[in-house]
């Protein structure tokens, strides 16, 4: 197993069974599809990296901004 495998089952690990779960069904729905993750670029990942942060920080959208948002988009 390589270490980033080991990395990802340790942190997995620590998760509720229901998202450990969760994390099983993408990994064997990887492997049985033969999925390859998309390339991103950096711009994406320092993208997801902020928002990862955020999230991390308890810093979350708030009922009324996600209802605006939705409404902007006419949904």
């Amino acid at each position: 197993m390589t270490k980033l495998l080991e990395k990802a089952i340790d942190k997995a690990r620590a998760l509720s069974e229901g998202e450990q779960d969760i994390v099983a069904l993408l990994i064997l729905d990887a492997i049985e599809t033969g999925a390859h993750p998309a390339a991103l670029d950096d711009v994406t990942i320092a993208a997801l990296e902020d928002g990862l942060a955020e999230a991390r920080r308890g810093e979350f959208a708030s009922e009324e901004e996600v209802a605006a948002l939705w409404k902007r988009h006419g949904l």
